[in-house]
């Protein structure tokens, strides 16, 4: 049986993490071991030193949180249907690449893909799928509820892996903040959890939650611009971003052929193949003695300047103003790195998204009545974080921050006072 009890795991947020057979069996295959391999903050223990735990602990977190909110939503779901979303949450990372989110544009530049694509893609195609169906479920199903996206599920199911406030994103701001000290993850998961609602085959939260509720969206924010997009720890995510772009210009393909070559890559092995370049080398071997990029210029965009920061996702538009900038700063373009949150290396961009601002709310009446809401009309403070600004960062190296800073202003404008203003 695919629910039968076979032990659990001892995990430093949640105590003990029960799992079944199935899960054990789909945690032993070489696809998902190669998680323990992967770290989920990448450059991130440059800030925070504790930070090195990786995309093994946190898939299990999420099976944990999954399958606590099956068990209470307001619909009774079958013994199935709470282990296919464990499941979901279990294998819901199990397609990211070496240094998780670094390599992103790589994948899409070469194959036009992210890694919620290469999660289907190995959920299918590997031993993985064997484990599935050997357990009577079809792995095609479950390939697809693990990013969120099998219509032949409810609506709801798929949220609780993939949506607003979904299970991955409660582990991973609990888990980060434990793992950097950074103080953000302090929220009441399990009152989120315990209040989840099904209204219109959608995922919703009670609105005697809504205190919670705003505690996750503002913990989502801080942690944003302390640990996802900490000026340092972009600055490590850059440099090897541009590591491993200039490996890949020799090889002209993105390290693998297939989902078994995909499989043997992670960290430690990237690491070695960088090592292993001429000019790649060089910049790893930065990193390794802290030898970092600097930040010679960032402002900040608020949601009416959103523009600028969407066309700098454009990977031709970033290139011409990095080309002016260093042209101005008397450098070569290999000299300036811009950064904006926008690009897909970013971990969690999507905290920035307008969408989390329309999170359905219900308000059960006296009379019984269900009264739904978007989070901005139920909440005043919520309404507030709409305004919340994108940066935008300039990066060089040490020695040539002043020119950097000045040809920068020139670009793109003089930063404000409360700008400067280091957080």
């Amino acid at each position: 049986m695919h629910n039968r009890y076979w032990g659990f795991i001892k995990d430093p947020i949640y105590g003990y993490i029960k799992v079944t057979e199935l899960e054990k069996d789909v945690i032993d295959q070489e696809a998902f071991q190669r998680l323990r391999r992967i770290k989920q903050l990448c450059g991130a223990e440059y800030v925070y030193p504790a930070a090195n735990h990786s995309r093994f602990e946190h898939s299990l977190g999420v099976m944990h949180l999954a399958g606590l909110a099956a068990q209470n939503l307001p619909i009774q779901l079958s013994e199935d249907d709470i282990a296919k979303l464990r499941l979901a949450g279990l294998l819901h990372d199990v397609g990211h690449g070496p240094f998780s989110h670094v390599f992103e544009p790589l994948l899409y530049r070469f194959l036009g893909k992210t890694h919620e694509d290469m999660t289907v893609e190995i959920v299918k195609g590997s031993s993985i799928a064997d484990v599935i169906e050997d357990h009577g479920f079809d792995s095609k199903e479950m390939s697809l509820l693990a990013i969120g996206r099998c219509s032949k599920l409810p609506t709801y199911m798929n949220q609780v892996i993939h949506g607003t406030v979904d299970v991955d994103k409660l582990d991973f701001l609990v888990r980060d903040s434990y793992h950097t000290g950074a103080g953000y993850g302090s929220i009441d998961i399990y009152r989120l959890i315990y209040t989840f609602g099904v209204i219109d085959d959608e995922l919703a939260v009670d609105y005697t939650a809504l205190p919670t509720l705003e505690s996750f969206l503002l913990a989502r924010i801080q942690s944003f611009r302390t640990i996802y997009y900490h000026k340092v720890s972009r600055a490590v995510q850059i440099m090897l971003g541009k590591a491993i772009e200039l490996a890949a210009e020799d090889v002209k393909a993105p390290f693998f052929k297939n989902i078994e070559e995909y499989i043997a890559l992670d960290d430690y092995v990237m690491w070695s193949v960088l090592l292993e370049h001429e000019d790649a080398s060089k910049i790893v071997k930065d990193i390794a003695s802290r030898r970092l990029l600097k930040c010679a210029y960032e402002r900040l965009y608020f949601i009416e300047d959103r523009l600028l920061v969407s066309l700098l996702a454009n990977e031709s538009v970033r290139r011409r103003i990095e080309s002016e900038i260093a042209s101005i700063a008397g450098l070569e373009q290999s000299m300036v790195f811009v950064d904006a949150p926008s690009l897909p290396s970013v971990p969690y961009a999507r905290t920035m998204e307008m969408e989390a601002y329309q999170i359905p709310v219900f308000r059960i009446g006296l009379d019984g009545t269900i009264n739904r809401y978007k989070l901005a009309e139920a909440s005043q403070l919520v309404s507030l974080f709409k305004s919340f600004m994108n940066i935008v960062r300039v990066y060089t190296y040490r020695e040539f921050r002043d020119r950097v800073y000045e040809a920068s202003r020139k670009v793109l404008g003089s930063p404000t006072l409360s700008e400067l203003i280091s957080y």
